[in-house]
């Protein structure tokens, strides 16, 4: 259920954009992204940082693209969460204090050279992730980038996880690998 109310905005902005138009689909994200965080609130008690801050980039970004009626305001909220993303895993890890490994260490317990390994691939690849995507929103007509959005930059994102598990598993002592099975 939490993992479908992630995707909510993103399939109502994909939606609204295909039967309307780009502003049009910018509130409607607002709103979804809104509507995300009152549900996420009701249903578990508390909000993810994620989400705060990317409901925060949606407003912000959403509304000065309305209001000055200019596409690239939307485009750039992507790669400036992509960039935070980035920024707030690489600090982490210098300070050595990998949010990664705080969210998933109970679970996985790796040596610390493995969790900064994934750290640093992840800081490579949403900076990755933001430099594609200004390439794509401002070379390439606003359906490809809105495609790209939509299904590129979210089956990436499942790729890499899938990756990144498969990677923390094969790490694992054995006797936690047994009791994952």
């Amino acid at each position: 259920m939490k993992q479908l109310l992630d995707f909510l905005p993103l399939v109502i902005f994909f939606a609204v954009y295909k039967f309307f138009d780009i502003y049009i689909a910018s509130g409607a994200l607002i709103a979804a992204t809104a509507l995300q965080l009152i549900v996420t609130y009701a249903l578990y008690k508390k909000l993810e940082k994620m989400h705060l801050i990317t409901f925060a980039m949606v407003t912000v970004f959403g509304t000065l693209t309305l209001v000055f009626h200019d596409d690239s305001f939307i485009k750039w909220k992507v790669t400036i969460i992509y960039s935070l993303f980035a920024i707030a895993l690489g600090v982490s890890q210098l300070l050595n204090k990998s949010i990664l490994k705080s969210m998933l260490g109970k679970e996985m317990q790796v040596e610390d050279k493995i969790w900064a390994r994934v750290t640093w691939y992840w800081v490579f690849f949403f900076a990755s992730c933001g430099l594609v995507n200004i390439y794509v929103a401002f070379s390439l007509p606003l359906e490809t980038w809105v495609n790209f959005k939509v299904f590129g930059l979210t089956a990436l994102t499942l790729i890499n996880t899938v990756l990144t598990v498969f990677y923390l598993y094969k790490h694992l002592p054995e006797d936690q690998r047994k009791e994952l099975k």
